[in-house]
């Protein structure tokens, strides 16, 4: 399944105007709060240019890209922890996703409405991120008062609940799960809750078309700052630019970005953003019949990305045959690649590169 990334944001901020480009899904984009109730899923598709390279080398009768699943989910105000605005429903939909892109509202518009009648972009994130932790606390109260019951000497348990306690803390005082500075131990153990603040998240500036080659401007000043002190990266979007650049072909599409004087889609930005934030590299498997792109966590070894090919490769696998895709750029062809010594043979133990292109042997 194609991991996903969870659109979120107040109300009216371009949240469904940002889903509908990136996916060409028909949505409803209105100007009044909660237009989208259930979320709407669609997949992008990841441009790679190592994909045309590999297709104009290979010829392939089929090429099949990596992809990420785009979830856009209803807007959030004051008071969602506590179901205000249908919050309850809305806050489980973002313990479904991998990741979260925050949209944040950059802009002025008078015919925008604003749900709270002003443009503060970090007041906007405040919000937000005040109900994802009152969300989250009270999750953790909730585990925390099980362990109670439970724990009863067991070291154990006590260890576990001692983890929770300092949690629920570090949540008390206003501050995000993922801030908290968890051991890879720490982390596997508080899983189990989905907790809102510990996914991965950046932040996307909805600004103006004016606003795209002036960062200067202050709303986005804010924004950078409060992410700079975050940790977290900033795309500047503007998403009605991004809706017309999604209606046209490629070379439209290229001429209109030329006329705006920008070099790149804002929509490209995000999908390999939040690839990378969700630590996925690709590797790919090529030949006549078919060039393909296969997204797998950082650090996986080389029967691990059998196995998302096939559960059989993993289980039956021997060896890898591998080459890197600079290889084959550089030489023209695989059997130029074998003839240069560059294709070698890897064992189990072999963690993949980004932009390796592999073959599996494996028994059935």
């Amino acid at each position: 399944m194609a991991l996903e990334v969870g659109i979120l944001g107040l109300p009216n901020v371009g949240k469904s105007t940002l889903f509908r480009a990136l996916t060409k899904v028909q949505v409803e984009a209105a100007n009044y709060p909660f237009c989208t109730i259930d979320p709407n899923i669609g997949i992008v598709r990841i441009r790679d240019p190592r994909m045309i390279r590999l297709t104009e080398l290979v010829s392939p009768e089929k090429i099949i890209p990596a992809t990420l699943q785009i979830v856009d989910i209803a807007g959030l105000v004051k008071g969602a922890s506590h179901g205000e605005g249908l919050g309850n429903q809305f806050l489980s939909h973002i313990r479904q996703v991998d990741a979260v892109a925050h949209v944040v509202r950059c802009f002025e518009d008078e015919n925008v409405v604003h749900v709270d009648g002003r443009l503060d972009p970090v007041g906007d994130v405040q919000v937000i991120q005040t109900e994802l932790i009152l969300s989250d606390l009270e999750q953790v109260e909730r585990k925390i008062e099980r362990l109670q019951r439970q724990v009863k000497g067991d070291r154990a348990l006590a260890v576990e609940l001692e983890i929770f306690e300092r949690l629920r803390d570090h949540l008390d005082d206003g501050l995000l799960a993922s801030k908290m500075g968890l051991s890879k131990d720490e982390k596997e153990l508080i899983n189990e809750l989905s907790l809102l603040t510990l996914k991965p998240y950046l932040y996307i500036a909805n600004i103006s078309e004016n606003g795209l080659n002036n960062p200067e401007v202050r709303e986005q000043q804010q924004l950078r700052e409060l992410a700079d002190e975050e940790g977290v990266e900033v795309i500047p979007i503007c998403a009605q630019v991004e809706s017309e650049l999604s209606e046209m072909d490629d070379d439209e599409s290229k001429l209109f970005m030329e006329e705006l004087g920008i070099d790149s889609s804002g929509l490209d930005r995000l999908t390999h953003s939040g690839y990378r934030m969700l630590e996925q590299i690709t590797y790919f498997t090529s030949g006549k019949q078919e060039v393909r792109a296969w997204e797998i966590r950082k650090g996986s070894t080389a029967p691990e990305a059998a196995g998302k090919i096939h559960t059989d490769f993993e289980k039956g696998f021997i060896r890898a045959e591998v080459f890197h895709f600079d290889d084959i750029d550089q030489l023209g062809s695989e059997s130029s690649v074998k003839d240069a010594g560059r294709w070698r043979l890897e064992g189990r133990d072999y963690v993949v590169q980004d932009g390796d292109i592999m073959h599996f042997r494996f028994n059935v």
